[in-house]
């Protein structure tokens, strides 16, 4: 028998010390066997927290040399072609970091290729989330948190490309200084508040960086610590699979094998966005020279998460209204407020309002299959829709060039399409919804086509069925069937809870659409074997026990 191994007494005293006053090794056995489920679309919210890890790295060594100032020089730096012209400081020490910091150039790109991944991951990771139903009960303040960040960090993106004062950056900051301007009563005084003065000013790149370096970054790290503290407390929700229910939970330990999946996907993300940053250009702001008011270059648009706004400016028509001596620039103020409104406030307020429709207060650990909740999906796809065509509408110049349409006929084909297309979405997600749903009925109650052909005692020939395999039945009957709604009488005539007054009428016609087409999908005993029969024109149903 070999003697049970003990540490070093320098490794042992300071681990117990640490431990006697944290209880750090009690922690760590509760812990590091604790279990995650496992599937790719869980990978999307690791690879947000992955590009923001690589945006701290980056950004801290692009603090280093970059000048936060408005003051004019005169460049005379490497990149030959601007030199003597004049510029900030902000710009010349970005054209510094580009071409003079060994390094510089490359990270500066993998920086902006990891806000690009950073916030596209968030919306795949948000979306995945809505349509699985994973914000249900009781996870939806981790939902509000997520949806929050993504908010920041379209914000400390809007701030982050502003900061080098080039060309189409400056641009940027012109329609933000238009947006401010626009708010009725208060727009002149939180323009003057924000830039320090008269447009462009010399104050608005040291605040934008002190917001983009510290007080963004600091509130979202916050959020991220708040959201993995959240969901370690209540555990990961998990896809319906065999073994998984509701009070069970079945995957990986975090030890060793989520730790080290983890480590290497974080390695991959890295290296995916190093070679994005070394063969893919972004941001060339030495080619669009320092921001000049009279000057505007062609195809001019925005990082992807701020299309939305670019979009919604370039359709709305050019309407004020001018009153009591003020101005109403409804043309700025609705395509500023409106559309990122609607989806925001909807996506906040949906876990709610879909419990307060459905009455359901359960708390869930297993997700939906999106086609077991057409009104959900078929929602999301809607607004899916509506933002996706605002931010190529934000690109209807290039469109109108690149398709050799005018500019007139592809900016009134978005508008009408702003109304019309959400509403066609929405009927057609949901009934692909429902026929899904009517095949899986179908694959329980049926089985599914075996290829073999079999024939009776009377000459008719037929397929044989066979029952659906087991992963597949259990993923099939995760689903849950419309439950009736409750009578809005009782037996004595009292009127239920909640049906009484418009809100109450409302609820009860909200669920009705909510289950009005629900198929249900139940098994119908065991060992069956379901066929379709077809010989001389007749079809019919065969069951073989």
């Amino acid at each position: 028998m070999s003697e049970a191994t003990t540490a070093p007494k320098a490794v042992e005293g300071p681990l117990t010390f640490l431990d006697d006053r944290l209880g750090s090794t009690g922690f760590l056995k509760r812990n590091v066997k604790k279990v995650f489920p496992d599937h790719w679309s869980f990978m999307l919210g690791e690879i947000a927290l992955y590009s923001f890890i690589i945006l701290l790295l980056t950004g801290t060594f692009l603090t280093l040399w970059f000048k936060p100032s408005m003051i004019e020089v005169v460049y005379d730096g490497s990149y030959t072609k601007l030199n003597g012209v004049k510029m900030s400081e902000a710009y010349a020490s970005t054209l510094h970091i580009s071409f003079d910091v060994r390094g510089g150039l490359l990270m500066r790109q993998i920086h902006h290729w990891a806000a690009l991944l950073f916030m596209a991951s968030i919306l795949a990771h948000m979306l995945r989330i809505f349509f699985t139903g994973a914000y249900r009960k009781p996870r939806e303040l981790n939902w509000l948190i997520g949806i929050t960040m993504f908010i920041l960090g379209m914000l400390e993106g809007l701030f982050g490309y502003s900061l080098p004062d080039d060309l189409l950056s400056g641009t940027g900051l012109r329609i933000t200084q238009g947006v401010a301007e626009a708010l009725p009563l208060v727009g002149t005084y939180v323009y003057m508040f924000l830039f320090g003065g008269e447009f462009p000013g010399q104050d608005i790149v040291p605040r934008l960086f002190t917001l983009h370096v510290l007080l963004i970054p600091g509130v979202i790290l916050g959020l991220v610590t708040a959201h993995m503290m959240i969901m370690w407390h209540q555990k990961h929700t998990s896809m319906p699979v065999k073994n998984q229910t509701e009070e069970q939970v079945y995957g990986y330990p975090f030890y060793p094998v989520f730790m080290a999946k983890t480590g290497a996907y974080f390695l991959f993300t890295f290296g995916v966005l190093a070679l994005l940053a070394t063969f893919a250009q972004i941001n060339p702001i030495w080619l669009f020279g320092p921001y000049d008011p009279g000057a505007i270059s062609s195809a001019s648009q925005p990082d992807w998460y701020m299309g939305v706004l670019e979009g919604s400016l370039r359709i709305m028509p050019n309407w004020e209204i001018t009153a009591w001596g003020h101005t109403l620039s409804l043309n700025v103020l609705i395509p500023a407020a409106v559309p990122l409104g609607i989806i925001f406030t909807g996506a906040m307020l949906w876990p709610f309002i879909e419990q307060w429709v459905t009455g359901d207060k359960r708390l869930h650990h297993v997700n939906d299959r999106p086609r077991n909740a057409p009104v959900r999906t078929a929602v999301g796809i809607a607004a899916v829709t509506f933002y996706g065509l605002l931010w190529l509408a934000g690109a209807n110049d290039v469109l109108a060039e690149r398709f050799h349409v005018s500019l007139f006929a592809t900016t009134w084909f978005f508008r009408v399409a702003f109304f019309v297309a959400p509403v066609l979405a929405y009927i057609i997600t949901k009934r692909i919804c429902l026929g899904l749903q009517r095949k899986d009925a179908d694959t329980i109650g049926h089985g599914v086509e075996s290829g073999v052909i079999v024939m009776s005692p009377d000459g008719k020939f037929s397929e044989r069925h066979e029952p659906a395999r087991d992963e597949e039945r259990v993923t099939i009957l995760s689903k849950e069937n419309a439950r009736p709604e409750a009578p809005a009488v009782d037996a004595n005539g009292v009127p239920a809870p909640g049906t009484k007054g418009p809100l109450g009428h409302l609820r009860s016609r909200l669920n009705r659409a909510w289950t009005f087409d629900d198929v249900p999908v139940e098994e119908h005993g065991h060992g069956e074997e379901h066929g379709e029969v077809e010989s001389g024109g007749e079809r019919k149903q065969i069951t073989r026990h």
